[in-house]
């Protein structure tokens, strides 16, 4: 069975970023491999586009640009924001004031946000809200473990039923 629209593909590969023989940053075996349905969104365009009509066993390796990917650095997503913002019950929350940490927080229309702090200074914390990846080629390699028709329970809520048994926790399944 061929990667196609509608299936469960199921995969192992390693990422590198920004060269090709460098240090892996994500790796997924076959034991515990990353389980979508094709082309449904889930995964990036450009990846899908690199599987498709794939079988399994076959093995794949590509690169994809910060265009293909995360898109580029965008400046205006890294923001100053007051300290104030991180009070909680009249005390600094100087717990999530750490370098490196990522903070969910909720944009103008609500939707949840990551920022990454690169900056803390007396009144202001500098945040960047670009993907982790942004600016960065990405290096995949791998293969696909297993191709199968995604049940209709799958298509209609969008998301793998692991070993095919019913769902929970979501909001269509409850």
């Amino acid at each position: 069975m061929n990667v196609t629209k509608e299936k469960v593909v199921s995969i192992s590969y390693e990422l590198r970023t920004n060269e090709a023989n460098g240090e892996p940053i994500e790796q997924v075996d076959s034991n515990n491999p990353l389980q979508f349905i094709f082309g449904t969104g889930y995964m990036l365009p450009q990846f899908e586009r690199n599987l498709e009509g794939l079988t399994v066993g076959e093995s794949f390796s590509f690169q994809l640009s910060p265009e293909q990917a995360y898109g580029n650095v965008d400046q205006e997503a890294i923001v100053d924001l007051s300290k104030d913002l991180f009070v909680m019950d009249g005390k600094l929350r100087e717990d999530l004031l750490v370098l490196g940490n990522t903070i969910p927080m909720r944009d103008g229309d609500g939707n949840r946000i990551d920022g990454r702090v690169l900056e803390i200074q007396d009144e202001i914390v500098k945040l960047d809200f670009n993907h982790p990846l942004a600016g960065d080629t990405l290096f995949f390699s791998g293969s696909i473990v297993e191709v199968r028709e995604a049940t209709h329970e799958e298509m209609e809520h969008g998301h793998i039923h692991h070993d095919h048994h019913d769902c929970h926790g979501c909001s269509h399944c409850g």
